[in-house]
């Protein structure tokens, strides 16, 4: 008898029908930047649900915090830094950029800046939490939805798949292991840590692996296409 969901053991990409044959190319397939710049944009509009909520600000935040503690930096400037740190670390792990790498920072950057301020914000915890779980389930529909489309990962996702095919653990795990050691490093160094962080270390690996999940079931995988 099986315990354990499926979603948790899905250790790939699947490559369905918005699947870019190449992650680095000069032209892409018209609907695999189509559905990169959806999931995009619902990548944003669930880390802008987050900080709505006012229950606490993702993991790599909290490092952004705690190395703006230790050095004197802006924030922003931390999380430029943290962000070109992670991706000097993709070269052991062989990922592959693309504009879906670049794009990742334009779009979710300008959905957080011109939806945040529209969005709702409450006063009773149970709404507050509620928006928070909101928040982490779009962000990993919105992840599942851009990977898929195989253009290339941000910085921290691209991490995310570049250590499940060393460790060939599944994406859920590597996922939450990461938001974990991220948030343990910034809390080290003075960063703060909410409930809404925890619930998004936790949480969004396995929103990501389900969607996955969910998306193969729904349009079958074709792996007889090289996503090389």
């Amino acid at each position: 008898m099986r315990l354990t969901p499926k979603f948790l053991s899905v250790k790939e990409v699947p490559f369905l029908f918005w699947s870019s044959p190449k992650a680095l190319t000069i032209k892409p397939p018209l609907i695999s930047v189509v559905f990169l710049i959806i999931g995009l944009t619902l990548f944003g509009l669930g880390e802008a649900l987050l900080v709505a909520a006012g229950v606490g600000v993702s993991p790599w935040t909290v490092l952004a915090q705690g190395i703006m503690n230790v050095t004197g930096w802006s924030l922003g400037f931390a999380t430029f830094i943290t962000s070109v740190v992670v991706l000097f670390l993709w070269v052991p792990l062989r990922q592959v950029p693309g504009i879906g790498t670049i794009l990742n920072a334009i779009i979710i950057s300008l959905v957080l800046e011109f939806l945040l301020p529209f969005l709702p914000t409450f006063d009773h915890l149970i709404l507050k939490l509620g928006e928070a779980m909101l928040g982490v389930l779009v962000t990993g529909l919105g992840g599942a939805l851009y990977l898929i489309a195989n253009l290339g990962p941000g910085p921290r996702d691209g991490l995310m798949t570049g250590l499940q095919k060393v460790t060939d653990l599944p994406i859920a795990w590597v996922r939450s292991g990461l938001e974990l050691s991220v948030i343990a490093a910034g809390w080290a160094l003075g960063g703060t840590v909410g409930f809404g962080t925890v619930l998004f270390a936790l949480g969004i690996g396995p929103s990501v692996a389900a969607s996955m999940y969910a998306f193969k079931i729904m349009f079958g995988d074709d792996r007889h296409k090289s996503t090389v």
